[in-house]
């Protein structure tokens, strides 16, 4: 029994196609399966580990907190190592990752999870302004008491305040002379002339009263 040529033909071409339709398969799968977004959020920070990307595209990667980027977007190549620390809280944080993977959306990621706050730590209690107490000025300088100098001498003060010796006034009559005055000794000398001449005037008139009985 022979087989026609045109029927091994068919059977080569069909058996070609499948071959090739499964390598495709296997490529096609390949990098699908090969993109791996891993990535872990503890109390304190969050670790990301992106393997097996495509490197001949552009890859990028942002981290958010409560909506704020702790991670601006960061472009890669066939993975990303990083660890990133989280800002301190005192309630759970909730954290967005975002994966764009260059060669297709289908190995992109976005993926949420919650950082919680970590044991032991309590929230800080905000503090409650208190009213502030008024202190009394202090004085700037503390004022010093400044010692008297003993003086050698009688001060001006005392001397001019001690009263003044009383000034005959021109018009008044004058004073009679005490005996320390430098007339006194001619005013003496001239009242024993006016004693012995009144002696002796005496001596006279009794001499001629007796003359005359």
């Amino acid at each position: 029994m022979t087989i026609p040529r045109r029927s091994l033909r068919a059977a080569g071409t069909l058996a070609a196609a499948a071959v090739v339709g499964l390598t495709g398969a296997v490529l096609t799968a390949g990098p699908a399966a090969a993109h791996t977004p891993t990535w872990d959020v503890t109390c304190t920070e969050v670790s990301l580990h992106l393997t097996a990307y495509n490197d001949k595209v552009t890859n990028k990667v942002t981290v958010t907190v409560d909506g704020k980027e702790l991670l601006p977007a960061e472009t890669f190549g066939k993975g990303l190592e990083k660890t990133i620390d989280l800002p301190e809280h005192d309630k759970a944080l909730t954290v967005h990752l975002s994966v764009k993977a260059g060669d297709g959306d289908q190995y992109s990621k976005e993926d949420t999870k919650q950082a919680p706050v970590c044991e032991g730590k309590t929230p800080t209690p905000t503090p409650t302004p208190t009213p502030s107490e008024t202190k009394p000025s202090e004085p700037s300088e503390t004022p010093t008491t400044a010692s008297p100098t003993p003086t050698d001498t009688p001060s001006e003060t005392a001397s001019s305040s001690a009263p003044a010796a009383a000034t005959p006034s021109p018009s008044s009559p004058d004073l009679a002379e005490t005996g320390s005055s430098s007339a006194t000794p001619i005013i003496g000398g001239a009242a024993v002339a006016v004693l012995l001449a009144g002696g002796g005037i005496m001596w006279s008139v009794r001499k001629r009263r007796t003359a005359q009985h």
